[in-house]
């Protein structure tokens, strides 16, 4: 299918003899990739549906080489885009066709634990998982926990701001993450905060955190690790329709209960999951809560009364309470493994991401399964039910034409109906290519110039991921510039429009 990127760089693709031979001098070996099947594994990321092969994929493996690469390409002129594990479902590390792909997966090591200060230092790309397993032994745990830990790694959560099922209680990775090393487009290395909690001054770490690889290359990230929890005990609460649990998640809050996690599948998800992983969820409900909570051991107990008799208000047709930690783990086994199981149901699926205030839950399913009908496409529904950010599965199969269009058209009208009632374009899958075009249905022009005047601030010739997040990307010198220097805070001198 066809997507509007930036034209390539003719100049660019004429002289890649010669940038070839300029990273291999810096990275040597076999880390510089040109021929064309090694470059195929690169072509996409999680969202399949849109692949570009590279210029090249380079893959450094100290924050030295990583210098060094982007240094050069910023003096001649040729793109980055930066990549992770690859698992991104918005396009986020869609390459460029005159532009160079920059692989971090070979900078994985932990640098260091720290258990005193309660913290891990790691080069991104080290695994999600990794960090807990690293630290289990001493009972600590890293919080945000992605469906795809297993293989996503840390200094991609960091441009996506990844979240998981227990990000309602314990934060996104913007909550988790203290301190970061960023390389910028020209080569130069920053610091920004550290290993310690609330640093002084502008929270540009709260800028780097989410910005998709537009900014700067992450090369070091210090993210605090939790001990775990006296007792975690999860609820598996079917219901005989989608708003019934809807509600049942929006009483829980009102009641002042923080789960741990609280995620919701409906039929679709559910039947596919059970298929998938026979952990032993009902097949006789509509609509499936697994609610996560954890503390002290006398705190559970209260908490699962109070939830089992909010539950039972809304008509739960069925609870059932982990009896051990196998169990437990055995209740979340079968939503993290949701999304490769719906590929059960049909050929292809199409994941989307949206936020939505969680009291507009009900009335935003009954809406999406109007559009199911309109459409003719299936869709199964599983998300984190407590933040009201919404991961729809809409079903589809690409071998039959114009059936991928209107996938791509009801996930667009799903992500209308969420900026509609109140709500955001994304919630942890970042926006990416996927999402861009919609932009403006959030965002004002004056909206969208501000924060392309923090691309410029960053990346003044737009050499770094561009073609993502912005549907129209301008020179810097058409909005005015702000410059960051080593040490010093950025320095807005923004034009009158």
């Amino acid at each position: 299918m066809s997507l509007r990127m930036p034209e390539p760089d003719g100049a660019t693709l004429a002289k890649r003899a010669d940038i070839i031979a300029a990273l291999r001098a810096i990275v040597p070996g076999e880390s510089v990739i040109d021929d064309a099947d090694a470059l195929r594994p690169y072509e996409s990321d999680g969202l399949t549906a849109y692949r570009q092969p590279p210029l090249l994929v380079v893959l450094p493996e100290t924050a030295q080489q990583v210098s060094a690469i982007l240094a050069w390409c910023h003096a001649n002129k040729v793109k980055v885009v930066p990549r992770g594990s690859g698992t991104s479902l918005s396009g986020g590390a869609l390459p460029l066709e005159d532009g160079v792909l920059l692989g971090l997966s070979r900078l994985n090591r932990i640098i260091d634990i720290d258990y005193d200060d309660r913290l891990v230092v790691v080069q991104p790309g080290v695994t999600n998982l990794a960090i807990s397993q690293a630290v289990e032994e001493r009972g600590f745990y890293y919080a945000p926990d992605p469906s795809s830990q297993i293989a996503c790694s840390i200094g991609g959560n960091v441009a996506e701001n990844s979240g998981g099922v227990h990000c309602l209680k314990y934060g996104l990775t913007t909550n988790n993450v203290i301190g970061c090393e960023i390389v910028l487009m020209d080569g130069e290395v920053l610091r920004i905060g550290g290993r310690h909690l609330d640093p002084a001054g502008l929270d540009l770490l709260g800028t780097i955190v989410g910005s998709e690889g537009l900014l700067g290359v992450v090369t070091e990230v210090t993210v605090r690790i939790l001990p775990r929890p006296q007792a975690a005990r999860a609820l598996l609460i079917g219901f005989p329709t989608v708003e019934g649990a809807g509600q049942c998640v929006a009483d829980v809050i009102a009641a002042g209960i923080i789960p741990a996690g609280m995620e919701m599948m409906d039929r679709k998800a559910i039947h596919a999951a059970e298929a998938y992983v026979r952990v032993g969820y009902p097949l006789d409900v509509e609509a499936l809560l697994i609610v996560e909570l954890d503390g002290a051991m006398a705190e559970c107990d209260h908490l699962t009364e109070e939830v089992e008799r909010i539950a039972a208000a809304n008509g739960a047709l069925s609870i059932r309470c982990s009896r051990d930690e196998a169990e437990r783990v055995a209740f979340w086994a079968g939503r993290k493994a949701a999304f490769p199981a719906v590929g059960r149901l049909a050929p292809d699926y199409y994941c989307m991401d949206g936020t939505i205030p969680r009291r507009r839950l009900p009335e935003v399913l009954k809406r999406m399964e109007q559009l199911s009908d309109r459409y003719g496409l299936g869709v199964a529904n599983v998300f984190h039910a407590g933040d009201g950010n919404l991961h729809p599965l809409i079903l589809y199969d690409a071998n039959v034409p114009g059936e991928l269009e209107r996938a791509e058209e009801f996930g667009n009208d799903i992500l209308r109906l969420c900026v509609e009632v109140g709500g955001v374009l994304t919630g942890e899958h970042g926006v990416g290519v996927e999402k861009r075009d919609l932009m403006p249905e959030m965002f004002s022009e004056t909206d969208l110039a501000h924060q392309q005047r923090l691309k410029c601030a960053f990346d003044p010739e737009l050499l770094l991921n561009p073609g993502k997040v912005f549907p129209q990307l301008h020179r810097c010198a058409e909005l005015g510039r702000m410059h960051v220097h080593r040490g010093q805070l950025p320095h807005p001198e923004l034009p009158r429009f």
